[in-house]
């Protein structure tokens, strides 16, 4: 469901800020929470850790045809998949019509036929369009944390439906908050137990990867395969972790098996 600009003007959105430091620029809710940090000289990089661990989808899926995004942020994961994934379209669902707003600010390329960044409720939207990606990255935040309309077990069902099959799933949870086991057990849940949670390397986010139809298995993984597409700096930007998150996975994997 897109909202119409009528729309935005009866519902109440808190405007983010922005920060710079010469070096980088970051987007804020509140001061204790980052939401989005950009590199001011390299605004395609990843520079903050968990989004690097959601490319971890490029293990099961290294050069998806359609992949769709809740949340824009200062669009680090948008920038980069749009840079590195040239044969990729993009749609990004976005609610908060002033983070749309900082879009220049944060470097993010305009609409074209690879990209298009939709003013939505990324919950209805799903519901309404059904749409059929072969990724989905879930990353919407508001100034409380992560939203009910995108943690419900409504919602996760409504994402395995949105895949087409063999398409992963991968959502951004706050590792710290109380409720972070029962979202995870939503997940898995509406996966059929086809999941595994992956913590980011500093520990504060907890990424969750689904895959739809067939099994989440690290034995096909190739990390030759899944950064073969990527520029040479982002070669080596995610190489590292992208090891961490199938190693991890594997572990987890056997666990699970024993």
């Amino acid at each position: 469901m897109t909202l119409a600009p009528g729309d935005f003007q009866s519902l109440q959105y808190i405007k983010p800020f922005v920060r710079e430091d010469g070096a980088s620029k970051s987007l804020h809710f509140t001061l204790g929470e980052l939401q989005s940090r950009m590199l001011t000289h390299q605004p395609w990089r990843l520079d903050v850790d968990y989004t690097r661990t959601m490319m971890g989808f490029l293990l099961f899926q290294p050069a998806p045809a359609h992949i769709g995004m809740i949340g824009l942020g200062g669009g680090s994961l948008a920038k980069f998949c749009y840079r590195q994934l040239p044969a990729s379209r993009i749609t990004v669902l976005e609610i908060n019509p002033h983070v749309i707003a900082l879009r220049r600010d944060f470097q993010i390329p305009d609409d074209d036929e690879r990209l298009q960044v939709i003013a939505a409720d990324g919950a209805l939207y799903l519901q309404a369009e059904k749409p059929a990606f072969d990724v989905l990255l879930v990353d919407g935040f508001d100034h409380e944390g992560q939203p009910a309309a995108l943690c419900s077990q409504r919602f996760y069902d409504d994402c395995l439906a949105a895949l087409a099959d063999g398409g992963v799933l991968v959502v951004n949870l706050h590792a710290d908050h109380p409720d972070y086991p029962v979202l995870a057990a939503r997940i898995s849940r509406s996966f059929s137990g086809n999941a595994v949670e992956i913590m980011a390397a500093e520990k504060s986010n907890g990424l969750v990867f689904a895959c739809k139809g067939q099994t989440l298995s690290t034995r096909a993984l190739s990390l030759q395969r899944s950064l073969h597409n990527l520029e040479a700096q982002a070669q080596r930007d995610l190489k590292p972790e992208l090891a961490r998150v199938s190693w991890e996975m594997s572990h987890r994997m056997s666990q699970g098996a024993g």
